[in-house]
């Protein structure tokens, strides 16, 4: 059983009686990839927000004809003009910045404790906890790295409908990360056989 590190005492009493297929402590809440694309991409949005800042705002600023030297001057017509652009781009550089922000949180958040059991896995972190049944799990399994340390992408049965530009909507399942842990392909045999052991589907004859 892969088991290295002490557990903290709050995870010991959610485990309780059960006995643990294996006890790891991961890296990061999801693969850094993931988090630096949701980084890159909020930029481009906070860079193209920008573009309509000058494109729209600019000239509602620049009155040429009234002061004669160019500058940006503030006058009631330009902010009367000014208000509607102003809410939209307001609107689209917050959601440019909450992706930012979440997507550097998400780079340092930590994954925390991984227990498999029996009958379920669970994740501690910071005195929470979350407990899945292994018949959540679809046995979709991707692995990553090397057997020292690597991520394990596990998918679910729950999921979502997302909307494609050039085809039909498709289904997207939802997944959860167990990043950074030690003996990677030994956990992902483990995984896979305790989700076949909780299918609930039936069984073919």
């Amino acid at each position: 059983m892969p088991e290295y590190i002490s557990l903290p005492d709050k995870l010991i009493e959610v485990i309780g009686s059960e006995s643990k297929d294996f006890a790891v402590k991961g890296g990061l809440a999801q693969p850094a990839k993931n988090s630096i694309a949701m980084i890159i991409f909020s930029l481009f949005w906070l860079a193209f927000t920008s573009i309509f800042v000058f494109a729209f705002l600019g000239p509602l600023l620049w009155d040429k004809e009234s002061t004669g030297s160019g500058n940006f001057v503030l006058s009631s017509d330009s902010m009367e003009g000014m208000t509607a652009p102003a809410v939209v781009i307001g609107i689209f550089a917050f959601v440019g910045l909450g992706m930012l922000a979440l997507g550097l949180a998400s780079l340092f958040k930590k994954g925390g404790y991984f227990v498999g059991t029996p009958t379920r896995l669970i994740n501690y972190t910071k005195n929470s906890y979350r407990s899945i049944d292994w018949e959540q799990f679809s046995g979709d399994i991707q692995v990553n790295g090397k057997e020292s340390k690597g991520t394990i992408t596990l998918g679910m049965r729950t999921g979502k409908m997302v909307s494609s530009k050039n085809g039909p909507d498709r289904y997207v399942p939802d997944v959860f990360y167990m990043t950074g842990i030690p003996q990677v392909f030994e956990i992902e045999q483990i995984c896979r056989r305790r989700i076949k052991e909780n299918d609930p589907t039936p069984a073919k004859a």
